[in-house]
């Protein structure tokens, strides 16, 4: 794989006129102003990331570059020329494609049907060559390297599979710029290694591609040129070789990175040291991976859990909380044992679960802020059987105004909201539950750089208050960060225990591939 210098100075040399420009591109929603005379250029062969906090602009420039919006000044260029792009239609005909980020794929029907869907393909008007169609789309999935069972639908397929149905459509559309919005969120570490070596072989062949992501690990590892926008304006555009992630951060935050991770506080905690019992302890717990883990957490304490996917992290968190059934084993609040209770009754104990699937799991989307942060508290607001309104309303401004959430009013659809903001509902809803034991998992997946330095503060003051915090990422400098010691499974065992202020990323993924501690 070439390194950045070696790509940047491939790019570099000889370089032609950018296939996709923008010139003091500018977009209005009423009287507030999203986006403000940005000028950017995307060159063919080149992956171009964008990079800025749920808020500087990055959807709204990507939605007017595929036709979805039209700019309120400035102009977008196609090869120099200046198109006006009134439609998704219009965009593709330039050879302008948007892969977004929930993949708009069919689910019923199977890879061929959903590559080919909306254009014309050989046969009469109301019969389809089936044999031209699933020849055709063999041929565009193996130019991705790729053998996807056709007569499978969309939605029993793996989500790295359904991505790559989506860019064998994509190039069925002779698609020229191809931008991708998230394309790992929900992706495994190994499946997203397989999507960078297909972008990689795009870029070879000449496509411009357009690369939107949180995860600036993967971004340095893959572009070719990053730019920053916050607030809606351009910072800089830099070749990815001469600049770094923590350039980058500073940039999107307007801070020095270094002030992401709140300081820990150092000692055992004063519960601890009393001779105390420790607010979470799960004894040979056993599930479906999991194969017999023993942990204490003491109160004011944030334990991180890591570990490769597969290896039972998420699995772990469901069984403290009820949301699985045990095989073995214990899990015990307080030093009272709970372990026959379900979900419903841990809760009440005080142990709260914030999934890693919030779209699916955490919210409703079309309810209001209000209404999500009343559904999980229903007691609380209520009187003689009857919700009090106003009692919801009061606890939901309370935790906006706490947690900074970005809405125009707690009537507001989450749908509508940032995933950052779509985060801090969830949060919120369990928050005011007064919990003693917060599970979090993957609790900063797909979320801007800024809403995760809240995120880790509120994690260190709800530790400084006495709640005991256990959260799954799978990325290690955030589990460092946060954490005060990091316990890795292995193939659903305890490979390690260690402290978060002397371990190394490193030391970690050492943990992660071994078996036993």
């Amino acid at each position: 794989m070439n390194s950045p210098a070696q790509r940047t100075g491939a790019a570099s040399e000889g370089r032609r006129a950018p296939v996709l420009a923008t010139r003091a591109l500018s977009k209005d929603y009423g009287p507030v102003r999203v986006l403000s005379g940005v000028s950017l250029e995307f060159h063919a062969g080149e992956i171009h990331a964008l990079l800025g906090e749920n808020g500087a602009g990055k959807s709204t420039l990507i939605k007017m570059l595929a036709g979805v919006t039209a700019p309120s000044e400035g102009e977008i260029l196609v090869d120099g020329a200046a198109r006006r792009l009134r439609s998704v239609r219009d965009g593709q005909s330039h050879g302008i494609v948007a892969l977004p980020q929930e993949l708009s794929l069919v689910p019923t029907l199977g890879a061929a049907e959903n590559i080919f869907l909306g254009l014309r393909r050989p046969g009469s008007r109301l019969l389809v060559d089936r044999r031209a169609l699933d020849r055709d789309a063999t041929a565009l999935l193996e130019r991705l390297g790729q053998r996807i069972p056709l007569d499978v639908p969309a939605g029993e397929l793996s989500a790295v599979q359904q991505t790559m149905i989506a860019l064998a459509r994509a190039l069925a559309r002779d698609a020229r710029v191809l931008i991708l919005d998230e394309p790992t969120a929900a992706l495994t570490e190994r499946e997203a290694e397989q999507l960078f070596a297909v972008l990689r072989t795009l870029r070879e062949a000449g496509t411009a591609i357009v690369y939107v992501s949180h995860r600036l690990e993967e971004v340095f590892a893959l572009a070719d040129t990053a730019t920053v926008l916050l607030g809606g304006r351009h910072v800089w555009t830099r070749p990815a070789a001469q600049t770094s992630a923590d350039d980058a951060v500073a940039a999107m935050i307007g801070r020095p990175p270094g002030q992401i991770y709140p300081q820990r506080e150092t000692g055992e905690p004063a519960l601890q040291r009393a001779g105390g019992p420790a607010a979470l302890e799960v004894r040979d717990l056993r599930g479906h991976t999991l194969a017999g883990v023993s942990l204490q957490v003491p109160p004011g304490r944030v334990l991180g859990i890591g570990g490769l996917a597969g290896s039972g992290r998420s699995e772990l968190l469901a069984l403290i909380a009820g949301a699985q059934r045990p095989r073995g084993g214990a899990v015990l609040l307080g030093g009272q044992d709970i372990t026959a209770r379900r979900l419903a009754g841990r809760m009440r104990a005080g142990i709260v679960l914030v999934p890693e699937e919030r779209r699916s799991q955490g919210l409703v989307m079309t309810h209001s802020v209000q209404d999500n942060i009343a559904l999980a508290n229903l007691g609380r607001f209520s009187r003689l059987g009857i919700a009090s309104r106003s009692r919801e309303r009061a606890a939901a401004l309370r935790r906006a105004e706490s947690l900074r959430i970005r809405a125009t009013s707690i009537r507001q659809p989450v749908e509508e909201l940032s995933g950052g903001n779509q985060q801090k509902v969830v949060l919120a809803k369990y928050l005011e539950r007064s919990p003693r034991v917060l599970l979090l998992d993957e609790p900063t997946r797909g979320i801007d750089v800024g809403t995760k330095a809240e995120i880790y503060q509120l994690v260190r003051r709800l530790a400084a208050e006495g709640v005991a915090v256990l959260v799954v990422s799978s990325e290690i400098p955030e589990l460092l960060g946060v954490a005060d010691e990091i316990a890795v499974l292995h193939e659903g065992r305890l490979a390690g225990l260690v402290p978060a202020a002397t371990a190394t990323e490193e030391s970690v993924l050492h943990l992660c591939y071994r078996k036993s501690a």
